[in-house]
């Protein structure tokens, strides 16, 4: 909604100074007319009088506009304010009172424009102009008390379309206001009509739950969600807001959400979800809702486009392929938009990766040429080739292709020693992808994540002293880095030395990361290996079932195994197979424990 409306459409200046110029000469002519200045001694007849009188104040303000409109032109805006609000003043036009609100704003004198706004508003109190110029213009100066009654007339004047827009709109409009709490309740009072209203009810309680949402109140902000999905269960925005309410942790918005999508959710909300619990590494569930949207909304690229992401990444090639697909047929023939032909662009090299890991290397090289042109000059297209050429032997030209790519900054320097890396790491080179990764930590020194990596890296090498090394140092300079102390702790666990070092350094990473499941993970690993099964087993089960990730599985069914529930072990080893076919912790677990499923 636009508060300020369209700009009043006034005469070009002119023609506005044509006609002021032939109102004054048609005044002065008939003064100076010999007849009726012989006739001067007799009183004029009274309507002879009025229109002399009209056409004076007439033509003076076609001279007051024009001066207005000329001096605002010229650089002096508060003369051309002054002088058009005088002019609305005294004949009580409502355009001029408009005007001169708009000068005010032009010129940026919020101030002047709320004295305008306020004369205006009190010569045409009916106006919904005046008022939601008024309205605007006092949330901008932070003055939201005062905009309660104006925001109710707005709303009980406009119809139910406009009215709709309007609340959507108020969270944004009332933004910037300093007290929060204040700015909830004015906008609460104002729409306290709308509520229970069937038509705007449901939108209604939306815009408050995400007033209160930004003042703080989340508890407030639940319960007008929950009383807005009660009304509507197909409410986009009360969907959006349950989702928004997710992502802040507040207790039970997750069911709320859940009992919304339930229904015919919007879609954009169903894939928001899904985003959400990738970010918190729920991949199974969040396939869960990928998997239903692209049945829902068959029509939807990007969710086909998240889900191939995500099989390939659990290294389900066959489906990530059926939905890469999908995605390129709704994706082609928008290619002309630049955010299609970038998303493309990824899909293709998936595609090429996909075809690479089957050595179907003419496939893989066809994919890769359609990124190229999706996307010309793509470092990463550069870097899928060099994997291309690693998959077929030819490491030395991999590495070298990756070096050849320009870059000078550090930035840039970093980015080619890390896919340099990567291409060695998937070679499983790790000791040399390692050194690599320590050149590039090396360029930022100050950065704990690629020190990081570089430790894991050396542990894939075996070279458990360097790893420790790495992880020591990060912690010592860094203390609140948790995966440092995590990765520490569960390296110890799993090879069954220094378990109360170990048990210590997890349940620190756990102080800064109480809700992680993966620092749980290491937490029950650690009781495991300290011989405490059934506290082991304990946090497995409660981690699980947040987390169905494929490595979980593993240890969670070794503890089954060691227990002897060993059908429920099976089970659980299922699960993570569906999740992750791949995954070599579970994979070397089945080995180790010569089972066979």
């Amino acid at each position: 909604m636009d508060y300020y409306g369209p700009m009043v459409q006034f005469p070009p200046l002119k023609v506005l100074a044509v006609a002021a110029l032939l109102a004054l000469h048609a005044h002065v002519s008939w003064a100076q007319t010999p007849a009726e200045s012989h006739a001067a001694t007799v009183l004029p007849a009274e309507n002879e009088e009025d229109s002399d009188a009209k056409a004076f104040v007439d033509a003076e303000l076609f001279y007051e506009i024009l001066v207005g409109e000329l001096t605002t032109g010229q650089g002096d805006a508060a003369s051309g304010y002054a002088l058009m609000l005088d002019a609305a003043r005294r004949t009580g036009q409502e355009q001029l009172y408009q005007r001169a609100t708009q000068i005010a704003l032009q010129s940026r004198s919020a101030e002047s424009a709320l004295i305008a706004a306020r004369a205006w508003k009190q010569s045409f109190p009916d106006s919904r102009k005046a008022n939601r110029y008024l309205l605007q213009i006092l949330v901008a100066l932070n003055q939201p008390a005062e905009t309660r009654d104006l925001l109710k007339q707005e709303l009980a004047l406009s119809p139910v379309p406009v009215k709709l827009q309007t609340l959507k709109a108020l969270p944004q409009i009332y933004s910037r206001v300093g007290d929060k709490a204040l700015a909830a309740s004015v906008v609460e009072g104002a729409t306290e009509d709308e509520l229970n209203n069937p038509a705007t009810g449901a939108t209604a309680w939306t815009t408050v739950g995400r007033m209160r949402l930004a003042a703080g109140n989340t508890a407030g902000a639940y319960d007008a969600a929950q009383r807005a999905i009660r009304l509507d269960p197909q409410d986009a925005g009360a969907g959006t807001l349950a989702l928004e309410l997710v992502e802040d942790d507040v207790p039970d918005a997750e069911k709320l959400l859940g009992e919304y999508l339930t229904g015919q959710p919007n879609p954009e909300v169903r894939l928001g979800y899904a985003r959400l619990l990738l970010q918190e590494r729920r991949n199974a569930e969040a396939r869960e809702q990928l998997q239903q949207l692209t049945r829902t909304n068959p029509e939807m690229p990007d969710a086909w486009l998240v889900l191939a992401s995500l099989d390939l990444q659990a290294k389900r090639a066959d489906e990530a392929d059926k939905s890469l697909h999908h995605f390129i047929a709704l994706a082609e023939p928008k290619a002309s938009d630049p955010g299609v032909a970038k998303a493309l662009s990824r899909a293709y090299l998936m595609a090429a990766q996909i075809a690479t890991d089957r050595s179907d290397f003419p496939a893989a090289q066809s994919w890769l040429g359609k990124a190229d042109r999706a996307a010309p000059g793509d470092f990463t297209v550069s870097v899928q080739q060099a994997a291309l050429l690693a998959k077929q032997g030819q490491m030395a030209q991999a590495r070298q292709l990756i070096r050849s790519q320009p870059g000078q900054s550090v930035d840039e320097r970093q980015r080619k020693l890390l896919a340099e890396a990567q291409l060695l790491k998937e070679a499983q080179q790790y000791a040399e992808a390692a050194q690599i990764t320590g050149e590039a930590a090396a360029l930022t020194p100050n950065e704990s994540e690629l020190i990081y990596e570089q430790a894991m890296l050396s542990e894939k090498a075996g070279n458990v002293e360097e790893m420790e090394r790495l992880l020591r140092q990060i912690i010592a300079r860094q203390p609140d880095f948790h995966h440092a102390r995590n990765a520490l702790g569960y390296s110890f666990a799993d090879r069954g030395v220094h378990l109360e070092e170990a048990r210590t350094l997890i349940e620190t990473a756990l102080q800064s990361a109480p809700d992680d499941p993966f620092i749980m993970d290491s937490k029950a690993w650690v009781e495991f290996r300290l011989g405490n099964k059934n506290e082991a087993r304990k946090i497995l089960e409660k981690v699980f079932e947040k987390q169905r990730d494929a490595e979980i599985a593993a240890h969670y069914g070794e503890v089954l195994w060691s227990l002897g529930d060993k059908e429920k072990a099976i089970e659980i080893w299922r699960e993570g197979l569906r999740v992750e076919p791949a995954n070599d912790t579970l994979q070397e677990t089945l080995k180790r424990l010569g089972v066979t499923l």
